[in-house]
């Protein structure tokens, strides 16, 4: 396996195209099974380099890790997550994605691979997240991620909501509100992912 040389971010970003996805397949341990092309022209990687190597090679030292400690833990616990994520390009640059995730089981009903789509969130969704993550950092970097987390618990608990609800919340931000049981209950069971690109 190749050793990767991070790259050293710069303060300019790659802006998605709303209608494109990116995909990978990992297996349970974040290795990159599969990457298709629209992943590949976004972060710069060919496929030689990108298959086989960790997916947190394109993980951007701005994000806090106790998010990708959440990520990881939902996944092993077969469970989806929706979370906003800042990468980090071959080149430097950075770009966000909401990410949706499909856990793959086998027989035994273990985790047997995982496969991840990415799109671009809501502009306003990546300035309201920025300001959290950016405190989630720097009490990591000061007080360990521990504490990170638990910070990001008290944050959550005085909303009221889960990390997932939080993030459904800013991404729907402008979005009227409906208050009739059916449209909630309807929303409920299509998804983030689904209901932002459909």
């Amino acid at each position: 396996m190749a050793i990767f040389k991070r790259p050293t971010p710069v303060e300019e970003e790659i802006i998605l195209d709303p209608e494109k996805t990116i995909m990978s397949k990992t297996n349970p341990k974040g290795i990159i099974e599969y990457a298709n092309d629209y992943f590949m022209n976004i972060c710069g990687y060919e496929e030689h380099e990108l298959i086989g190597q960790p997916h947190n090679v394109i993980r951007h030292p701005d994000m806090p890790k106790v998010i990708f400690k959440w990520l990881w833990q939902r996944l092993r616990d077969k469970k989806n997550i929706h979370a906003l994520v800042k990468n980090l390009a071959k080149d430097g640059r950075y770009y966000w994605v909401i990410t949706d995730f499909e856990v793959k089981l086998n027989d035994m009903g273990e985790v047997n691979s995982l496969f991840a789509r990415r799109k671009a969130p809501p502009r306003t969704t990546i300035a309201i997240v920025k300001d959290l993550y950016k405190k989630l950092l720097a009490i990591e970097k000061a007080q360990g991620v521990e504490v990170s987390e638990k910070y990001l618990v008290g944050f959550l608990e005085e909303k009221g909501m889960t990390y997932d609800e939080y993030i459904e919340d800013i991404c729907f931000l402008n979005q009227p509100k409906s208050n009739d049981l059916k449209d909630l209950q309807y929303h409920k069971r299509k998804g983030l992912f689904v209901r932002l690109f459909r």
